[in-house]
């Protein structure tokens, strides 16, 4: 064990380690004084501390044990949604919790991560230099379609979304045929154009078509974006305050605790999902750029690990995760400059969170187990076809 320890990145250790402090300092900004949030700084301590855990626990444990048990973890996680679809508390609209009582669980939020390891062993069994679409790409499509629809069922436009981003990274790499690639890209891409027009030329119908249903609120942080001149104040008043809080920032920010818009109230959530406009408001653009920097060295990282596998499941299982975090990093910070839909994503290892910070440090300890592990051929898989085919040949 000692010598698994002693290959540790530790440059992945101190970055995580940054973030840590930028989260804490942060969250605690926002909360002091707040009669319901204030020492929501000390739990997220304490969430450090279990994340911590699950980062060097997963960092430990062979990735190649996940792969062997992929179908009993991807079933566990379908039962947990299945569970919350039914029996889950509702938090923000969204009917996605499961309440310990000291602690809630967001089980859309594991189940990326469990995605990303069933979706990994469904690529490497498959075997092929190309993926047939029929064959190949439909199947392991549907693994991640069932979560999805379970997941829109309980109104978590954003966790949905990124068991959509994960399929796609994960089919780059798995070297889906260029022809299906361009198909799909033309298809998703004349979807989404269309989609957005449709909802703009048809605006009003849907809104009364949605009425005030649990999907209601759906039009409130889609109007913000496409149709701005038809949102409501109230739907408008998040993105609106986060821009200006985000552009009141400057080059250097206000200083500590002097962001007079995330101080005052005028931004919500700004201990978790719109923790972004706090550190650019305070921080200014210099921070903001810091914590980009930060993520990029993180990213980096992770390809040079993916780069030195010798491990098939090794680089998907990476490309899964850079997948996740990208989506989120980009959602996150770009719905508070117009870039995107408001959705209730979470910046990773920033936001005020347990399930989102455990999950995102027990997939870095995957990267790292990788690292540690990924040297080693597994022989219980099946060597790739052209192998096969030149073992043949000589």
């Amino acid at each position: 064990m000692l010598q698994k320890i002693k290959k540790i990145d530790f440059v992945i250790v101190a970055v995580l380690v940054m973030l840590m402090i930028i989260s804490i300092t942060s969250i605690y900004s926002v909360t002091k004084g707040d009669v319901k949030f204030d020492g929501s700084h000390v739990k997220m301590i304490l969430y450090y501390i279990v994340g911590f855990i699950a980062f060097f626990g997963m960092s430990l444990l062979d990735f190649r044990f996940l792969m062997k048990y992929a179908w009993y973890i991807y079933f566990g996680g379908l039962a947990l949604l299945l569970f919350v679809m039914f029996f889950g508390a509702t938090i923000n609209g969204s009917q996605g919790w499961i309440s310990l009582g000291f602690a809630s669980l967001q089980p859309a939020e594991m189940f990326k991560l469990v995605l990303i390891i069933i979706l990994t062993y469904a690529l490497v069994r498959k075997n092929k230099p190309r993926l047939s679409f029929i064959q190949d790409v439909i199947p392991v499509g549907l693994l991640a379609f069932i979560p999805f629809v379970l997941v829109m069922g309980i109104n978590d436009l954003g966790n949905a979304l990124s068991y959509v981003i994960i399929l796609l990274g994960l089919l780059w790499i798995g070297n889906v045929k260029f022809s299906h690639a361009l198909i799909g890209l033309v298809l998703v891409g004349g979807i989404a154009v269309g989609g957005a027009m449709a909802y703009v030329h048809y605006h009003d119908e849907i809104k009364e078509s949605l009425g005030t249903g649990s999907r209601a609120h759906w039009m409130e942080r889609i109007d913000p974006w496409l149709v701005p001149e038809k949102a409501t104040a109230k739907a408008s008043w998040h993105t609106h305050n986060a821009k200006l809080a985000i552009a009141s920032g400057g080059m250097g920010g206000k200083g500590f605790m002097e962001g007079t818009s995330v101080q005052s109230g005028r931004v919500p959530y700004t201990y978790s999902d719109s923790i972004f406009v706090q550190i650019a408001e305070e921080y200014g653009f210099i921070g903001s750029s810091v914590l980009l920097l930060l993520y990029f060295v993180l990213i980096h990282r992770m390809i040079l690990i993916s780069l030195e596998c010798r491990e098939r499941a090794g680089p998907f299982l990476i490309v899964g995760i850079i997948s996740m975090f990208l989506y989120q990093i980009f959602e996150n910070i770009g719905m508070f400059i117009g870039l995107m839909p408001l959705t209730g994503i979470t910046l990773p290892f920033i936001s005020f969170g347990g399930t989102s910070l455990v999950i995102s440090m027990a997939s870095m300890g995957v990267a790292m187990s990788v690292k540690l592990h990924g040297r080693e051929i597994d022989e219980d898989l099946p060597e790739p076809s052209t192998h096969r085919t030149v073992a043949k040949q000589s």
